[in-house]
């Protein structure tokens, strides 16, 4: 096992990597920016480095600085978390030559599987269904000839990166040439990869993702399902485990294919993958995120397994000590993730100083952040500032239990979109479950 990891990240998932660490008596290195020194993920790492100025590109991005905290440090391995450089394949070969440990998967396979044409391409011969569409285009014209033979509507899709980026909704021929412009530049902005694919508009659908933890022995658990179709502009806003559309004949079958796509790529530690579910019940690959997902604690709740810890475990080359006929989903797991940000003013977002702060408490009820009070709210980061998420014996249950949750949490000082989830919550489509990815679309007309 490891005696010091370092984690190449901030906010609430530093922290929740830390406090995972202490737990199994390893160190821990904190970076951290100019603009986080009081942060708390620095006071309670064991150690900490700055790392460089405010704009990520400068701190958290720079992969020289990082891995020479690491050195400095005598760090064995790196923690990436979700977001920054956790699907960065040339981050995890750099730690590689350094002799140092990426926890999560090898540099090979981040690069095979983020490239999301080419994941198409790998799913299809493994036999993993796929949704219709074409592989990566080179231009607007050869884009216009592989429409016509989809059908509108269609989505275009960069083939790096993810987070909602470089995706367009085209509903008919006359809006190809533009959106596929607004695409491919929005990608190469934020991904370095202008590259688009193009892929059949299902509708409705649901976004369901399985879980996946894989170790060094050919060992693949699948920890089930989360519903994940709550989203704002392809951004996760409410998750749940399991999915109430999912049965149990076609849970074991998704598992199944889940399990057949992560030996296609022969994967390792704790990834996801994401399909698209109809109202048929067919369901086709999306994309694999080679990376812990902010939404991993609905499933840590439902299945009582710390995805942390097993990320690092598989990491150090323990195997898994469970297989998939020791998973069970035990009750129901809801997960609201809290944005300073303001849903009155197109949510826009905020930043500042916390003049209080009041925790949610009772049984089986969790708050997964980095704020405490005083706490200063920089300009420059995501905007997820909390994760609040609750466990219950039923979904009826665990819906009334995040209500009562959300009534009695209380940060001023910075908006944020609590009272958002509560109207969701309390949307009749979202109580019955038979909600899809139009959900918010569909409440701003």
């Amino acid at each position: 096992m490891f005696s010091k990891i370092l984690i190449a990240n901030r906010g609430e998932i530093a922290v929740r990597i830390i406090r995972a660490c202490k737990e199994m008596g390893i160190s821990t290195v904190a970076v951290f920016s100019e603009a986080d020194r009081e942060a708390l993920h620095v006071s309670l790492a064991d150690e900490s480095y700055c790392i460089g100025p405010a704009p990520v590109g400068e701190s958290y991005l720079n992969m020289a600085a990082i891995i020479s905290a690491a050195i400095c440090s005598g760090a064995q391995a790196i923690h990436p978390g979700y977001g920054l450089l956790s699907e960065n394949a040339r981050f995890a070969a750099l730690c590689e030559e350094c002799n140092i440990t990426f926890i999560g998967p090898k540099s090979e396979t981040i690069a095979k599987t983020g490239d999301k044409d080419e994941a198409r391409k790998t799913m299809r011969a493994a036999g993993v269904p796929v949704i219709p569409g074409c592989d990566a285009v080179a231009d607007v014209e050869e884009a216009k000839a592989q429409a016509e033979k989809i059908g509108f509507p269609l989505l275009i899709k960069a083939r790096a990166g993810g987070g909602g980026r470089g995706i367009r909704l085209v509903k008919e021929a006359s809006e190809l040439e533009a959106a596929y412009q607004n695409a491919s530049r929005e990608a190469l902005s934020a991904f370095g990869d202008g590259g688009v694919y193009m892929e059949k508009y299902l509708y409705p659908a649901k976004h369901i993702e399985m879980q996946i933890l894989c170790d060094n022995f050919g060992n693949v658990v699948c920890l089930g399902e989360r519903e994940c179709s709550i989203q704002r502009k392809n951004q996760k806003l409410i998750e749940e485990c399991p999915s109430s559309a999912i049965d149990q004949k076609t849970r074991e079958k998704m598992i199944e294919v889940a399990t057949k796509a992560a030996k296609a790529v022969n994967y390792r530690n704790a990834g996801t993958v994401e399909f698209l579910f109809d109202r048929d019940g067919n369901f086709y690959f999306m994309e694999m995120n080679t990376r812990l997902q902010v939404e991993h604690t609905v499933t840590e709740m439902v299945t009582g397994y710390d995805l942390v810890k097993w990320q690092i475990r598989i990491a150090a080359g323990q195997k898994l000590e469970f297989s998939q006929k020791n998973v069970h989903l035990n009750g129901h797991a809801i997960e609201c993730r809290i944005n300073a940000e303001n849903p009155e003013l197109n949510f826009r977002p905020s930043c500042g100083r916390v003049t209080l702060l009041h925790v949610p408490g009772g049984p089986w009820v969790r708050f997964d952040t980095a704020l405490y009070q005083d706490y200063f709210v920089p300009p420059y980061y995501d905007s997820m500032i909390g994760k609040l998420i609750v466990f219950a014996k039923t979904r009826e249950e665990a819906i009334r239990k995040i209500q009562a949750a959300l009534c009695e949490l209380v940060i001023e000082g910075v908006d944020h979109n609590s009272e958002l989830h509560m109207e969701l919550l309390n949307d009749p489509e979202f109580k019955s479950g038979d909600y899809y990815t139009d959900f918010m679309a569909k409440r701003s007309r």
